[in-house]
């Protein structure tokens, strides 16, 4: 018998709580009221809660992806520099070297004037000859040949000489 008193307490004691329900509501909400008020309290004394750690992680996140960003920016303004500083490199070597050419080109265009010249005053000097070679014969056919008619001939070539070589 003693079996069946300990189920009758048992039972007794479930019948007297399904009996009266509001004092089981009220005794759960006392638990519930003590274990949000024992973690609210945890929460201030450690002075860290789950979503301050949270946010602090993600921060921590977002400094490290803009430092990450900004190291990136950083490397590819370098890169870009370095490319403008070699462009520039090459853009001051093609201005030296088109005015090396521009340079050559005038003194290859003096040089041109200059022997244009020469070959005008030869051309001019080889006409002159021709005529006077053109006169002489029928200046010399009346007069015998002599060494002062030779000699102004030749006057007249180192005078032109002289002229040639003064125009150069």
């Amino acid at each position: 018998m003693i079996e069946i008193t300990s189920r009758d307490a048992r039972t007794s004691t479930i019948a007297r709580l399904g009996a009266q329900p509001i004092a089981v509501a009220a005794a759960v909400l006392i638990v519930m009221l003590v274990g949000i008020g024992s973690v609210a309290m945890w929460r201030s004394y450690s002075g860290t809660s789950p979503e301050q750690t949270r946010a602090a992680a993600i921060a921590h996140q977002l400094q490290a992806r803009a430092a990450q960003a900004t190291e990136q920016f950083v490397e590819k303004t370098k890169g870009l520099e370095a490319t403008q500083e070699e462009q520039v490199d090459q853009l001051q070597l093609v201005q030296d070297q088109l005015q090396t050419a521009r340079r050559q080109l005038a003194a290859q265009q003096a040089e041109s004037k200059r022997l244009a010249d020469q070959v005008a005053a030869l051309t001019e000097a080889v006409d002159s000859l021709r005529q006077s070679f053109a006169s002489a014969p029928s200046a010399d056919s009346a007069n015998s040949p002599s060494r002062h008619a030779a000699r102004p001939h030749h006057a007249i070539r180192i005078g032109h000489r002289k002229r040639v070589k003064s125009a150069g």
